[in-house]
């Protein structure tokens, strides 16, 4: 990935297509930091609690195992609105 992709994922919604308005007023976000999928943000507003307890496998063909390689995201330890990469899994 190159900073024009790194530019163009930037305060995208994951899994919303890329021409997508973004974020909406009415719903919950946390933001991914760090791995394939740093700067989007994550549509919370209806899990519980909002942002999730454990780490979340997120689908990406940018992480290290390509088409249907997941990238996983975990809550930063006090801030639940940001998800910090662990890492990729096939």
């Amino acid at each position: 990935m190159n900073g024009d992709d790194e530019q163009l994922l930037r305060g995208r919604v994951y899994g919303h297509d890329h021409d997508d308005p973004g974020p909406r007023p009415d719903r919950r976000y946390a933001q991914l930091v760090g791995g394939p999928l740093d700067g989007l943000l994550l549509d919370i507003t209806d899990r519980p609690c909002h942002a999730p307890a454990t780490g979340v496998p997120l689908r990406t063909e940018l992480g290290r195992f390509g088409a249907g390689g997941r990238a996983v995201y975990s809550p930063r330890p006090g801030d639940r609105t940001h998800l910090d990469w662990s890492g990729d899994i096939p």
